[in-house]
């Protein structure tokens, strides 16, 4: 089955880059969120970034337009039932992911893909919700989607091969780098990048070097594009907990326990970019 229309689940950023990435390459797509208003905003959201592309020569604005017509707008997830996959971007909280594998399972059709673009949760766990596991796998793009080459293919052990060779040459035909990964927790990126975080906030709290340092050595001696600080505020620090925790309750490897100051700074809604103030301010 050749990958031709794509619902996509979720109002925040990643919902919209990948629809993006989608309507870019082809694909009709369907983006659906909880209210009109935030599906609108998310639509909205594309055109503008599309709108800036052809501002800086990126694009014809013909170009631009026929995007931006292959995507619609939806708060009824019945109108997902078409599609050939369905990739979910709702929050990082396995229970309303079951919830919402389950309510899918029952609408789109008997062939679709269900996929999930989480970065640590469980994806068997999704995919025994549905009637449909070996249809269920991990499409995991990274923000921004767009720009981001790589997509983490997660192959639970209940996965049909056709399945993943689907999904993988969806990501192919968006222009992007697939690598496949066993479905355990973090897969490839966070696996490797969070304990680098997480130590980064430990050498702060400890009075090792300041935040500046840290972030400038980083770059400086790595040739890193940001410091981990300056990323785990681009991340979202509540994010970032709750990709640590779930590493630590997989793998209960002390390294993965998130720093005491990061649990502070997310109690009291020091989330990063999203929120104004995190490592950094971003209220000037």
């Amino acid at each position: 089955m050749a990958i031709k229309r794509i619902g996509i689940i979720g109002s925040g950023i990643m919902g919209s880059g990948i629809a993006e990435v989608a309507a870019s390459t082809g694909h009709t797509v369907v983006l659906r969120s909880r209210s009109i208003d935030s599906a609108n905003a998310m639509l909205a959201g594309l055109q503008k970034s599309l709108a800036r592309q052809v501002e800086k020569g990126r694009r014809e604005q013909a170009d631009a337009d026929a995007i931006a017509a292959r995507v619609t707008a939806t708060a009824d997830l019945a109108d997902l039932a078409d599609c050939d996959l369905v990739l979910e971007s709702v929050v990082e909280d396995l229970n309303v992911k079951l919830a919402l594998f389950r309510e899918l399972d029952g609408i789109v059709k008997a062939d679709a893909i269900i996929a999930t673009n989480t970065s640590t949760l469980p994806v068997v766990e999704m995919a025994m919700a549905t009637s449909r596991p070996g249809k269920v796998c991990g499409v995991h793009f990274f923000n921004p989607a767009p720009a981001m080459s790589l997509v983490e293919i997660v192959r639970p052990m209940t996965a049909d091969d056709a399945t993943i060779a689907e999904v993988t040459a969806f990501a192919q035909a968006c222009g992007k780098d697939p690598v496949e990964v066993a479905d355990r927790a973090g897969f490839i990126v966070n696996a490797l990048l969070f304990p680098y975080l997480n130590n980064a906030v430990k050498l702060l709290e400890n009075g090792i070097a300041t935040r500046d340092d840290i972030d400038t050595a980083m770059k400086g001696g790595c040739n890193f594009p940001m410091g981990p600080l300056q990323l785990l505020d681009l991340v979202g620090l509540d994010t970032s907990v709750a990709i640590l925790d779930a590493l630590y309750d997989e793998f209960r490897d002390p390294n993965f326990s998130p720093a005491p100051r990061l649990r502070r700074m997310v109690t009291a809604g020091h989330l990063g970019r999203k929120s104004g103030i995190g490592f950094y301010d971003y209220r000037k």
